[in-house]
């Protein structure tokens, strides 16, 4: 009794942590296992067979081969996008600063899955950008970007997806530098580029590596932006193809493991890079002072990021355009107009089932995730529990694996039992939105409980409230604006999860948005009522994320970093 006594560990929190354990050991760590049994038995025996026949298969190294390089290029460009962002943004007083921030921002908020269904008509053989460039003279004839330079197409799309999340990474690592450094350099000699390559970037480096590996991980795992471009040679749309087979062919099982390898390795050494210990010993020091511009160079920084605004929203203006297009061939926009396709999506079979299916879906999840993820947080803030470390590394998990490997490893891992998606996919894709977007609500609840001092509660604890009022009167105020942040985060992006719903929702009755999105976008005239429905959910989205900043009494830029 002793040992409970030091541990914090009363029956109910004994009760809470035991339903923590089961829940992570079946729906994280029992999936997993299956998978990596189907890569490593075969026969009932420890075997290296089917990983033996992916790397002597010249067909199997394309792919990977593919998918690295898809990687590094979206890594590359949003780290050539966000360095600069990140400065202008820190260390430049200019006029709507405040605006562009929360722009710069807002690409985070839709997968670039549903980008592309825009970007095929605006940068097709005879779309927009073609035609414009030849009408001007300079092109003599269309760049085909969807067929020989697919490639660079979707980079572009994955990379105007993820720079945001480098540039939060890089904009708060520049923010807490001390310039003390930066001056002592130049009080030696130094001029302001050395500073800057000697000085400043190599602080940054954490920062950048950490995000780095962040957007790398999430390109290669990208399943919906290949198959819509009809990209087949990645390894992700490999795996959705194996699904159909996967007990014939185990060789999609050492696919997933080679995917989710390489994924936790990347996500590893994201975590261990320093980033997170430099910004704390350095906070508190004296930033940069702002930069003020003269009317013309002002003039000339807002003429340049409006034109970065412009080809960042390049794809989300594509999907406009298209879901108010009657008709649209051979023309830079649209030649005429209609309002007939937002209609029918609340008549549409399809648009209309899958609406309802990944609202209910998403709502289930999110509160799954906010009561979890509230709990989980308390006890690893408040409390002294066992293998604490454990707890939180298995709250971290589905960060560092990618959907799609949770995804595969659902599909076999309970196929012939109660949840087996074949027969309703909707307690699945609950769990799976519910552990795929866990993290965010248990970061949003550990910032707020770090945030908030514990001797306000033991204040309250010492006069006399009982627990059960010293938690709703101190506790839950405290902590409710993250809450609120990690609630609404976690219902958009669970609304517009890609592979979980894809590979798990099988018949159109059960499709989530995301696939029928897909659904429709293979279908001759499906594009523009797919689109309507994509503007739909954009606006619902943003307005969600503007009530909930307002809630929590919060920018878009401090509402994305709380959560």
């Amino acid at each position: 009794m002793t040992l409970l006594r030091r541990l914090d560990l009363t029956f109910r929190r004994s009760l809470v942590l035991l339903i923590f354990v089961v829940f992570f050991a079946l729906f994280l760590v029992y999936p997993l296992l299956y998978t990596l049994s189907g890569a490593f038995v075969v026969g009932g025996h420890f075997s290296l067979t089917y990983f033996g026949l992916m790397l002597g298969s010249s067909r199997q190294w394309q792919l990977i081969l593919n998918s690295i390089n898809l990687a590094f290029g979206a890594t590359l460009l949003s780290a050539l996008i966000a360095l600069p962002l990140a400065f202008v943004m820190v260390r430049i007083e200019f006029f709507a600063k405040r605006l562009i921030g929360v722009l710069l921002l807002f690409p985070l908020l839709l997968p670039p899955f549903v980008g592309a269904l825009g970007f095929k008509q605006i940068a097709g053989r005879f779309g927009t950008i073609n035609l414009l460039l030849m009408q001007t003279g300079i092109l003599n004839e269309p760049v085909d970007i969807l067929g020989n330079a697919r490639f660079f197409g979707i980079v572009l799309l994955q990379a105007l997806h993820f720079f945001p999340i480098m540039y939060l990474s890089l904009a708060a690592a520049l923010g807490n530098l001390d310039f003390a450094l930066e001056e002592a350099a130049w009080s030696v000699g130094a001029s302001r580029l050395q500073a800057m390559r000697r000085i400043v970037l190599p602080l940054l480096f954490p920062a950048l590596f950490s995000s780095a590996a962040l957007v790398f991980v999430g390109s290669f795992t990208d399943l919906g932006t290949p198959l819509l471009f009809d990209y087949r040679d990645v390894l992700p749309v490999q795996i959705f193809n194996m699904l159909s087979d996967m007990n014939q062919n185990p060789l999609g099982y050492s696919l997933v493991v080679f995917v989710a390898v390489l994924s936790l390795a990347f996500f590893s050494a994201s975590q261990s890079s320093g980033a997170g210990r430099y910004e704390r010993s350095v906070r508190g020091q004296r930033p940069a002072p702002p930069l003020y511009l003269g009317r013309t160079s002002e003039v000339a920084l807002l003429g340049a990021l409006t034109l970065f605004l412009c080809l960042a929203f390049l794809p989300h203006a594509g999907v406009v355009l298209l879901a108010f297009s009657e008709r649209w061939s051979m023309s830079i926009l649209p030649q005429s107009w209609t309002l007939s396709h937002f209609g029918e999506v609340f008549y549409h079979p399809l648009t209309l089932v899958s609406i309802r299916n990944s609202v209910g879906l998403s709502l289930v999840s999110t509160l799954l995730n906010l009561m979890g993820g509230f709990t989980l947080a308390y006890l690893l803030c408040r409390t002294r529990v066992p293998a604490k470390w454990l707890l939180g590394a298995l709250c971290v998990l589905p960060l560092a694996i990618p959907g799609i490997v949770f995804a595969f490893g659902y599909v076999g891992a309970f196929a012939g039992t109660l949840l087996d998606n074949r027969l309703n996919p909707f307690p699945l894709l609950i769990v799976a939105y519910a552990v795929r977007k866990l993290p965010y609500m248990v970061r949003a609840a550990t910032n707020g409980f770090e945030q908030a001092s514990v001797t306000l509660e033991e204040a309250a604890a010492g006069v006399g409230a009982p627990p059960a009022k010293v938690f709703r009167r101190v506790t839950l105020p405290l902590v409710a604006s993250h809450l609120i942040a990690g609630s609404v985060l976690c219902f958009a992006f669970a609304m517009l999860e890609v592979s979980d719903s894809i590979i798990l929702a099988m018949e159109d009755k059960f499709s989530p948005i995301a696939k029928a999105l897909y659904t429709l976008s293979l279908r001759p005239d499906g594009a523009p009522l797919a689109c309507a429905l994509s503007v739909i959910v954009m606006l619902v989205l943003l307005l969600l994320v503007w009530i909930g900043g307002k809630l929590a009494n919060r920018d878009l830029g401090e509402f994305f970093r709380g959560a």
